[in-house]
């Protein structure tokens, strides 16, 4: 990755056969060089805070196997119907106040339509911006007009997750197709929105399919400026209810394939953290993991609130990443 000590370009050439001589080298040989690549490329020890609320619960018409809001699954979640500015900018201060510097919102959208809904979520966005906190949605497809609309509105950020690989994706998703996914990242950075954009382990993939989702991301045209890496927590009523829990070593090899592949990405340690230790995040922040999610709930499933992750932050000799700091650093 470097030559004399200097950094070199950021690659978006990669090659399938590349990334997996990476992938399965030996674990600790791995970790060490992806904490040598995020030395290189990041402020080591700094960690970007995000807060996910979810502003519309439930209902949703798409049939993603993992998740508790689609309509046709038999789950605990209750059907929620959009939340009021008021609401949102309580909870947005609250993870303000909780040293989050991130406030992502998702709605349980096929896509986003033109209309009073969106008005609103727009509102959303403008109120959160004004709080100094970078603003991120999640809202399933959108166009180019509506993404437009996203970046006049103060939107720095959009998730639009791939999930798995294009080989997988059938098998998990069969209501929108992968060209779907692509082309809603695509409207977003013609939109010059950060994307955000990641996927889910322990769907039954194979390790060919992790592996392949990670060429799609890191051969795109630009690398996507966040990538969370999360592990799948079954839902009961769901497909995939009885999926076996992800261990903290596939997690790592994910999290640090993709620091090599992407040196300047934020790669975040998402869903799945709730059943890890602490120690056991710290092999993924060495690996090179430099974002989190904070707050009890990441949508519906279960996360580490505020509290733990001061404390584990402290130990570990952690802090925040400030909000907006790119733009900082280019204006400076």
């Amino acid at each position: 990755m470097t030559e004399n000590g200097l950094k070199t370009d950021i690659r978006t050439d990669w090659s399938l056969e590349e990334i997996k001589a990476i992938y399965y080298k030996p674990v600790l040989e791995l970790i060490v060089e992806a904490a040598n690549v995020h030395k290189q490329y990041q402020a080591t020890g700094e960690v970007q805070v995000c807060t996910l609320l979810s502003v519309k619960t439930g209902g949703c018409p798409e049939d993603c196997a993992y998740c508790p809001q689609a309509a046709r699954y038999h789950t605990d979640v209750e059907v929620h119907k959009l939340l009021s500015q008021e609401q949102v900018l309580v909870s947005a201060q609250r993870a303000k106040e909780g040293g989050s510097t991130r406030f992502c919102m998702g709605a349980a959208w096929r896509e986003v339509r033109d209309n009073r809904d969106f008005d609103k979520v727009l509102d959303m966005v403008k109120g959160v911006n004004d709080m100094g906190l970078e603003v991120c949605c999640t809202l399933g497809m959108v166009n180019e007009y509506q993404a437009e609309r996203l970046k006049e509105a103060g939107l720095y950020a959009y998730n639009h997750n791939l999930d798995t690989s294009e080989e997988h994706y059938d098998k998990i998703i069969t209501t929108r197709t992968y060209d779907d996914r692509l082309g809603t990242i695509n409207n977003v950075r013609k939109a010059g929105i950060s994307v955000c954009s990641g996927g889910i382990i322990g769907l039954g993939e194979t390790d060919e399919d992790r592996i392949g989702m990670l060429y799609t991301l890191s051969t795109l045209e630009q690398h996507p400026e966040s990538v969370p890496v999360n592990a799948l927590v079954p839902v009961k009523g769901t497909p995939l209810e009885n999926q076996p829990r992800v261990s903290v070593w596939e997690m790592v090899r994910m999290i640090a394939t993709a620091r090599i592949l992407m040196p300047k990405t934020m790669v975040r340690l998402s869903a799945g953290r709730e059943q890890m230790d602490v120690t056991e995040q710290a092999l993924c922040f060495l690996a090179g993991a430099n974002s989190i999610f904070t707050g009890e709930k990441l949508l519906t499933t279960p996360n580490p609130d505020f509290d733990q992750d001061k404390a584990m932050f402290q130990l570990l000799g952690l802090s925040p990443r400030k909000s907006f700091k790119e733009e900082t650093q280019t204006v400076c």
